[in-house]
């Protein structure tokens, strides 16, 4: 029998369900549980590519320092995705790294593309 809160009961006794048999949770979708990575290193690669696209171009604006470190830093995040696919084991840390440095490809990116522009246009 289900109770209200979703836990079952058996004999009198209630039995919470396994939060992790909850297929809505982040944790437990399968880009983050079964994949092979491939999602994720197309993705990330999409991502870099159009930051590296985008600050190539801003390498004459004010801050070319900054747009080079951009441009080092979006291909050594991503050769980081590359190296950890294919030498890390299968499963939840492999994926986990994998999506940590996609997030981090789109911070960089965006950090660095915000602060040429922003000192180009003499907001700060």
């Amino acid at each position: 029998m289900i109770a209200k809160n979703g836990a079952t009961t058996q004999g009198g006794r209630t039995e919470e369900p396994d939060p992790r048999a909850d297929p809505t949770k982040i944790r437990n979708q399968p880009a983050l549980t079964t994949s092979t990575g491939l999602g994720w290193l197309i993705v990330g690669g999409l991502l870099a590519a159009t930051g590296i696209a985008i600050l190539v171009p801003m390498l004459d604006l004010a801050l070319p320092s900054v747009a080079m470190t951009g441009i080092v830093l979006l291909a050594a995040l991503y050769a980081v995705m590359l190296i950890t696919r294919f030498t890390t084991s299968p499963g939840r840390v492999r994926l986990g790294i994998m999506a940590v440095g996609m997030l981090a490809i789109a911070v960089v990116a965006l950090a660095c593309i915000g602060l040429i522009t922003a000192t180009a246009w003499h907001i700060i």
